[in-house]
C-alpha cells in the first residue's frame, strides 16, 4: 500500500492515525479470542478446562484452614501463613503465646 502522506492535511493524518490504532486494537482482540479458543480446545482434548490449567499454572491455592482465632472475636481467624493480623500481634504483645490463640 502506497499512501501519499505528504498530500494529507494534519487533521487527515490525525484521523488516519486514530483509524490505524483502532484497527490494530481490533486485530489484537480478534487474535486473542482465537488464541483463547485454541487453548480451550487443547485443554479439552486432555480433559481439563482452561480455568483449571491456568489456575494450576499460576500457583493459585485455596486459603488454608484457620489455625488461630481471636479470643475477643472468634470470627477473626488466621491460617498461620502470611503476615500476622493485628489482633495476633496485639495478643502476643500482651503476653499471650501463639498456642493460646490456637483453635
Amino acid at each position: 500500500m502506497n499512501a501519499d502522506l505528504d498530500s494529507l492535511s494534519k487533521d487527515e493524518l490525525i484521523q488516519l492515525r486514530t483509524d490505524v490504532e483502532k484497527a490494530l486494537k481490533t486485530i489484537d482482540a480478534r487474535r486473542k479470542a482465537d488464541a483463547k479458543r485454541a487453548a480451550e480446545k487443547a485443554a479439552k482434548e486432555y480433559g481439563f478446562s482452561l480455568d483449571e490449567i491456568l489456575g494450576a499454572a499460576t500457583g493459585k491455592t485455596t486459603k488454608g484452614a484457620a489455625k488461630y482465632a481471636n479470643p475477643a472475636n472468634p470470627e477473626q481467624t488466621w491460617t498461620g501463613r502470611g503476615r500476622k493480623p493485628n489482633w495476633v500481634i496485639e495478643a502476643l504483645d500482651n503476653g499471650k503465646s501463639i498456642e493460646d490463640l490456637a483453635i
